[in-house]
């Protein structure tokens, strides 16, 4: 059975072109940016064929052995060129409500339809199936923007969206001796705590300031004024009204203190002394 629907998809995929096939393999053959030169290489490598030579095109020597031909070695799985069956997932031909969960399921899109939506306005309305640890349950996207979305989640031709190869593997053997967690199988660590402690390991993950130096070269801990690694960081601090009143005094200490201008004495009028019968005048003009 697997053989039949192997072949009938590869003779459906030849007729629309987007495979080639020949003696030895089937592969697909889709447009090559050739400004990237990456992408020749990971076509040849996916579909073991050589990349460079005179030779390129061609499929690599390999060496096989004999098939396992004991059933229980694979149990209810068969799998031919890069098919797979599983004979635990069936559908009686008189469960049509079983055939239609199982069709939707391989037919399944990127995003759920069900918690998809359009707004009075135009705009689309996702709901998040777990809400986000802010309490985020809804999104919202313009139509353009959904689709650029969806277009973000294409993953490139001929690979998927894992980036991690040889020890950087998750399952890799020494992947613990090269990481700075020291995370996967034969974690020194994991060995440690299992040995004096009877609590669940849990690996420490690296700090943002960690994640911006590795990630964008940005180390935030080297002063702009001394150029020393001598900043450490002693809070986070997440709450808006205190952030503000923060910038605010930073903003204040750093406007320049300006003095008033001076101004001159007040002016003050001349008295003149009042008694009962005569006024003494101070400024009399006695030649006049």
């Amino acid at each position: 059975m697997v053989n039949t629907i192997s072949q009938r998809i590869a003779q459906y995929l030849e007729k629309a072109g987007l495979i080639q096939r020949d003696i030895d393999n089937t592969y697909l053959d889709l447009p090559i940016n050739d400004e990237d030169s990456l992408l020749p290489l990971q076509a040849a490598s996916v579909s073991y064929r050589i990349a460079v030579g005179a030779d390129t095109g061609k499929k690599v020597f390999t060496l096989q052995t004999m098939q396992a031909k004991d059933p229980d070695h694979l149990g209810q799985l068969a799998k031919i060129a890069g098919f797979s069956l599983h004979a635990g997932v069936f559908a009686d031909a008189d469960q049509p409500e079983k055939l239609e969960r199982l069709c939707r399921y391989i037919a399944r899109p990127a995003i759920s339809e069900k918690r998809l939506s359009l707004t009075t306005t135009g705009n689309v309305r996702y709901e998040l199936k777990t809400p986000y640890s802010n309490g985020t349950t809804h999104v919202f996207f313009s139509p353009i923007d959904f689709i650029s979305k969806l277009a973000a989640l294409v993953p490139p031709p001929r690979l998927n969206l894992t980036r991690f190869y040889g020890v950087f593997a998750p399952n890799a053997n020494v992947r613990a001796e090269v990481t700075a967690s020291q995370r996967g199988k034969n974690s020194p660590r994991l060995a440690e705590h299992l040995k004096d402690s009877d609590k669940p390991y849990q690996a420490r993950s690296m700090s943002w300031a960690q994640r911006l130096k590795r990630v964008f070269n940005i180390d935030i801990t080297i002063c702009e004024a001394c150029t020393k690694a001598n900043v450490k960081i002693i809070a986070c601090i997440t709450e808006p009204a205190v952030i503000q009143k923060i910038l605010w005094h930073l903003d204040k200490q750093d406007s320049p203190i300006t003095a008033n201008s001076c101004r001159a004495p007040p002016l003050i009028e001349s008295k003149q002394i009042t008694t009962d019968d005569y006024v003494i005048q101070r400024d009399f003009n006695f030649g006049a």
